[in-house]
C-alpha cells in the first residue's frame, strides 16, 4: 500500500504520542519478530518500533525488511526509531 504525503503526514502526527511497541535485537528480524510486527499491525494498524544499540541493521533497513515481510508501509524513520501502518481491512481503526 502506497501512502500519499498528506496521508504519511496524518500518520506521523499520530506517531508522537505512540509508545514503542516492538523492539529489535541483536538477532535481527526472526520468524518471531515479523510474526509479531504482524499482530501487532493487525491489532493496531499503526505501530512505532526502536533498533537496538547490538542490532545488526539500521532503522531504516529494519522498517524496510518489516514492510516487504508485513505488507506494510513505512510512515517515518527518526534515528534508531521507526513507524509503519498497515491497514486492517475486516476493522479499519485509523481513518486517513
Amino acid at each position: 500500500m502506497d501512502l500519499t504525503a498528506k496521508q504519511r503526514a496524518a500518520l506521523r502526527s499520530m506517531c508522537n504520542t505512540l509508545p514503542v511497541v516492538l523492539t529489535i535485537g541483536k538477532e535481527g528480524i526472526g520468524e518471531n519478530t515479523v510474526k509479531e510486527a504482524y499482530d501487532l499491525l493487525q491489532a493496531r494498524e499503526l505501530i512505532k518500533c526502536a533498533v537496538g544499540q547490538n542490532a545488526p541493521l539500521t532503522a531504516k533497513e529494519a522498517a524496510q525488511q518489516l514492510c516487504e515481510k508485513t505488507g506494510a508501509s513505512p510512515v517515518q524513520v527518526i534515528g534508531h526509531k521507526f513507524s509503519i501502518f498497515r491497514r486492517n481491512d475486516k476493522e479499519p481503526k485509523i481513518e486517513i
